[in-house]
């Protein structure tokens, strides 16, 4: 998302509409938050603290899962494809790459959606992604007036994918993402899972989570596309046209992310 690009009187002219902004997030869990709100006087470090929370979700949860709440969680990754009125592709971004400071990308995600005005489009974002860039606007000051106002009550901002599969909650959508994107013959989940990013990130692997992040946002915006059939947006035969001239557009940002190459040879239409 070239978030930073000026707007200028040539470009509002020459440059396509984006329409929608397809987004996935990955974070970690805030250790020095969680020590000074979970364990105040315990002198714990991030990362026993973040390990200790851990392993109470995993013993509460009926699952089994560590997973920490959104609320103590820091985005370290944030990818968004920007899309046209007619659903095609027009760019992909891993935010603030290849430094990847959370700072920079909470602070260009945030410019991004004020510039564009673009209708959001996420996987499970009203429940974790949207409100994990929140917050994380809310702890640096940045000002969300755009978003604020389209988005603080139910019926109007985002489109969740999840809410919209699963009526909004009537139903248990299991699975996921990887199931939806792997009934298209999409890759879904190759080399990585979300929880692998926790020790990725112990290691430095920033570029690797954001190449995971990437992946899952471009099955996000092939799933989004197939449901614009579902709606008479487009037809089927249409789809396959803007599929097609989305992997040329994709094609030629290889250089710049070659986990595209990847995602690309994995990729089995059904």
């Amino acid at each position: 998302m070239t978030a930073t690009e000026p707007r200028t009187a040539h470009s509002a002219v020459a440059a396509p509409k984006t329409a929608f902004l397809i987004v996935d997030t990955e974070s970690v869990p805030d250790g020095d938050l969680i020590a000074r709100v979970r364990y105040p006087g315990e002198k714990l470090t991030p990362d026993e603290a973040t390990d200790r929370f851990r392993d109470e979700c995993r013993a509460a949860s009926p699952s089994g899962s560590d997973f920490i709440p959104v609320t103590f969680q820091t985005p370290v990754s944030a990818s968004v494809i920007r899309v046209g009125a007619k659903f095609e592709l027009q760019k992909v971004s891993c935010l603030d790459a290849p430094e990847y400071r959370p700072a920079e990308v909470v602070r260009k995600f945030w410019m991004g959606v004020d510039f564009y005005r673009a209708q959001l489009v996420t996987f499970n974002g009203r429940g974790f992604d949207i409100p994990l860039l929140e917050l994380a606007a809310y702890r640096r000051g940045i000002n969300l007036h755009t978003h604020i106002q389209k988005t603080r009550n139910r019926y109007n901002g985002g489109l969740d994918l999840q809410e919209w599969f699963s009526n909004y909650g009537a139903c248990r959508l299991n699975g996921g993402l990887n199931l939806l994107a792997k009934m298209l013959g999409l890759p879904g989940k190759m080399d990585v899972t979300g929880q692998q990013v926790l020790d990725m990130y112990r290691r430095g692997e920033l570029a690797a989570i954001n190449s995971y992040c990437l992946c899952d946002t471009l099955d996000t915006y092939f799933v989004f596309l197939r449901t614009r059939v579902l709606t008479g947006d487009i037809d089927l035969e249409e789809e396959q046209k803007i599929i097609a001239l989305a992997r040329e557009t994709l094609e030629g940002q290889a250089d710049e992310y070659p986990i595209i190459r990847d995602y690309l040879k994995a990729w089995n239409p059904a």
